[in-house]
């Protein structure tokens, strides 16, 4: 796959040129988020990942192919950082989300074994308000048994009804699970034919 970072934000000045569709990923401090990130790209370290929270600091773009542009938010909640640190992070990301035109979906990504926090759930109103697309990714879906994994799914379900369009994806990291799904929701919110 033909992807490559491109640069890390912290102003709008310091974006990219708004020239392709945009699909973001959002979610708590410790969700997986790199993790998905390079499991969907076939790349391991693309996304840096870290077992200390809060250590995507800046909004990153990776260019993939001509066609699209990933991009990942840092992450919110548990984060070891300054209250201050964390106003900032929560203003540029509102600033992204509010004001970049080709942004086409957030991948809203949830750990499977919790319910969703009071930040996934104020995401989710944000995004609705502001008609951007979310994709729901359920996380760490191996860590369960699929009984389990399927009633947790069906609860988170529950909770966020009326918030997406489409049912929580499961993932696994480890195994892949839920990487075709990802990808067909990323193309269709995009634009890009299959």
């Amino acid at each position: 796959m033909d992807i490559e970072f491109l640069t890390s934000a912290f102003k709008e000045g310091q974006y990219p040129p708004a020239d392709r569709p945009e699909i973001a990923f959002a979610g708590r401090s410790n969700v997986g988020k790199s993790s998905l990130i390079n499991v969907l790209v076939n790349r391991k370290k693309l996304a840096r990942t870290s077992s200390t929270p809060g250590r995507t600091q800046s909004i990153n773009f990776f260019r993939f192919g001509e066609a699209l542009y990933l991009v990942d938010l840092p992450g919110y909640g548990f984060a070891r950082v300054p209250v201050k640190v964390k106003q900032s992070w929560r203003q540029m990301v509102e600033t992204y989300l509010e004001n970049r035109e080709t942004l086409k979906a957030v991948v809203v990504i949830l750990d499977i074994r919790r319910d969703p926090a009071a930040g996934d759930i104020d995401l989710l109103h944000w995004l609705n308000h502001y008609q951007i697309a979310p994709i729901i990714v359920l996380t760490k879906a191996d860590k369960l048994s699929r009984q389990q994994a399927r009633q947790r799914a069906g609860l988170i379900a529950g909770e966020l009804a009326g918030m997406s369009p489409d049912e929580p994806i499961l993932f696994s990291a480890k195994t892949r699970q839920g990487r075709e799904e990802i990808w067909k929701q990323v193309r269709a919110s995009a634009g890009l034919l299959q």
